[in-house]
């Protein structure tokens, strides 16, 4: 990538994300803030501008495919081209009830992977247009905490389970970063996927009540090392615990597993129609 990069972290208004853009922001980058508290992107965007960086909140909520197709546009209207798409945006309700997102969906599968995978594959045209000498990369934060997917039930409306859903929105994630990588150039786009730490300081953590074990910045230096690493810059595919490459669970490697899932993504999300 070139020194003038423009980069768009979704969950950034708290927590990880925040601090991979606080990270990230220096003179030439462009970062492109998401979340859905207002006052919390301003003060990121004021954070990026105190850096020598410029950046742009944008109000989303994950919940509502609808919503990330606003997203969408909004970048395409924002952006001639993206260097990099660090999907953070996500929840954990391990212990609570099962609900579902605005369109239906069980909200662990849809904020975590559904509007990851609709706006990545809104954002590709961008993504194909950046990168400069370099591939444009796609990280998508995924995590160690993973259930494989049953898909005959795969919005779990028997026999719920909070860290069941979450699991198996993650292993979703891992599995379309290798999808990705399966059909995307490298030498355009390179794509992976990391669990960037257990049990991070984050809000998100401490509300499940949990203990924080990690650091953010021990986290968020694993997501900027697959964002803007130059040792990275020909890996793609990959899933990583922390900054050292690992394996995740057998399902993730299974070839028609992987073509169910896409299938099936294109299908809840409209995507071809």
């Amino acid at each position: 990538m070139s020194a003038h990069k423009t980069i768009l972290v979704t969950g950034s208004t708290d927590g990880l994300g925040r601090r991979v853009v606080e990270e990230l922001a220096r003179p030439g980058m462009h970062i492109l803030v998401h979340g859905r508290d207002t006052r919390r992107g301003a003060a990121v965007v004021h954070a990026v501008e105190q850096a020598g960086g410029t950046a742009r909140f944008f109000e989303v909520d994950f919940a509502s495919l609808g919503d990330v197709h606003r997203l969408a546009d909004a970048v395409h209207a924002e952006c001639s081209h993206l260097d990099a798409l660090v999907n953070n945006a996500g929840i954990s309700k391990p212990d609570g009830p099962r609900r579902e997102s605005t369109d239906g969906y069980e909200r662990h599968f849809a904020i975590n992977y559904l509007a990851t995978f609709l706006l990545t594959e809104r954002l590709l045209p961008l993504l194909k247009a950046g990168g400069g000498e370099d591939p444009s990369r796609i990280v998508t934060v995924a995590s160690a905490g993973q259930s494989a997917i049953d898909f005959d039930d795969v919005m779990l409306k028997h026999g719920y389970q909070g860290y069941r859903a979450y699991g198996q929105s993650k292993v979703a994630q891992i599995m379309y970063t290798i999808d990705l990588a399966e059909r995307l150039d490298a030498r355009e786009i390179i794509a992976n996927s990391l669990h960037p730490g257990t049990h991070m300081d984050t809000t998100m953590v401490r509300q499940a009540g949990i203990t924080p074990s990690t650091a953010v910045g021990t986290g968020a230096a694993a997501v900027i090392a697959l964002t803007t690493g130059r040792d990275r810059a020909t890996i793609t595919g990959r899933y990583f615990d922390g900054q050292r490459e690992s394996r995740a669970i057998s399902q993730v490697y299974d070839a028609s597993a992987r073509h169910t899932l896409r299938a099936l993504s294109e299908d809840l999300t409209g995507l071809n129609r």
